[in-house]
């Protein structure tokens, strides 16, 4: 079946003021978010959304399709990650969060993991440098600080991914970074954008059109439940049932309809009790308990704070724990059993 999916490259580099424009041409500017991320199918678009988009980039409508084969996966083993809204290569990511919700480690995770790997790591440091930032430099294997030293780092044949902050987009240096990029046809670059700040909370496309989008979530940071990924939020255009495989899409679906309901059982529960949860509620209640607990995991780089070792699962097997869970064959498990276990 043939995979079409919205030109974010073009728009990107067409409409750098991509949510003012949206609007002003009464374009919801998440509708253009769950475009790019593939979370509402461009077949199903409207005609009017694609030519609204095609007028502001000022091309033709097909300029804004591509049809292509499966997009890859980068596997993160992060269980989170991976399953909710895996990250693409050669794709944009950002992280949405507030400080203090763990958005810093995860870059520090990913850094550590894919230092020993075929991937190539730049940390591009914000134009106003944080101590945070400072601390993880180590993790990567260059350091960049302005964008000429970031345009020789990625002079590379191998496979690069580059960790930048908010603060290089809206100086516009990474809009001028990507020009550079086409004009030399390096294509082998995949992009993550944080924003220390936290400011990217406030905003409706506060990076642009993006292929992957990892929110982190206050609850579950106030819980201590790491990586506080949301589940119901985070999401990737390769989430698509042409892009990964029907396993995965389905448990997708399956694992979120039952995290959704749990959210809302939670409330209820921590308002009036357990007894206010219908019997034929409760079950659906303990699986999403197990799951929000299964989805937590040991950092490498966090070793020396957690005094737990790190942990790598693969996708392979996040899948089989997933679909046991929602099956019930976990069920004799607490779930503060299954925090922090890794796999089962």
């Amino acid at each position: 079946m043939e995979n079409i999916r919205l030109n974010v490259e073009l728009l990107r580099k067409r409409v750098p003021n991509l949510t003012t424009a949206a609007k002003s041409v009464g374009i919801r500017p998440a509708t253009v978010s769950n475009l790019s991320t593939g979370k509402i199918d461009l077949g199903k678009a409207e005609v009017r959304t694609l030519v609204g988009l095609a007028e502001l980039a000022k091309c033709k409508v097909d300029d804004l399709i591509i049809r292509e084969g499966d997009m890859d996966m980068i596997e993160t083993n992060i269980k989170a990650l991976d399953f909710f809204a895996p990250l693409i290569k050669g794709g944009m990511t950002g992280i949405v969060a507030r400080p203090g919700m763990g958005q810093v480690v995860i870059v520090a995770e990913l850094l550590h993991r894919l230092k020993n790997s075929d991937y190539h790591t730049i940390l591009w440091t914000p134009s106003a440098n944080t101590k945070e930032v400072e601390e993880i430099e180590e993790f990567a294997d260059a350091v960049t600080r302005s964008l000429e030293e970031t345009k020789q780092a990625l002079k590379s044949s191998n496979d690069m991914i580059l960790f930048t902050d908010r603060s290089r987009l809206q100086s516009a240096e990474l809009l001028d970074l990507r020009d550079w990029m086409e004009e030399n046809a390096i294509r082998n670059v995949t992009t993550l954008m944080i924003d220390v700040s936290g400011e990217v909370m406030d905003d409706d496309m506060p990076y642009g059109p993006l292929d992957t989008i990892w929110q982190l979530d206050a609850d579950l940071s106030a819980r201590h439940l790491y990586p506080a990924v949301n589940p119901l939020i985070s999401t990737s255009s390769l989430m698509e049932d042409t892009s990964v495989s029907e396993d995965h899409f389905t448990l997708r679906q399956r694992a979120q309809k039952v995290l959704r309901r749990y959210r809302e059982l939670r409330s209820i529960v921590a308002n009036h009790g357990m007894e206010r949860i219908a019997e034929s509620d409760l079950h659906t209640y303990k699986i999403g308990e197990r799951l929000e607990a299964y989805f937590t995991q040991n950092f490498y780089v966090a070793e020396e704070f957690t005094k737990k070792a790190g942990q790598s699962v693969s996708l392979k097997e996040t899948l089989k724990d997933v679909a046991a869970l929602l099956d019930g064959k976990a069920d004799n498990k607490p779930a503060k059993e299954l925090q922090y276990i890794g796999a089962l």
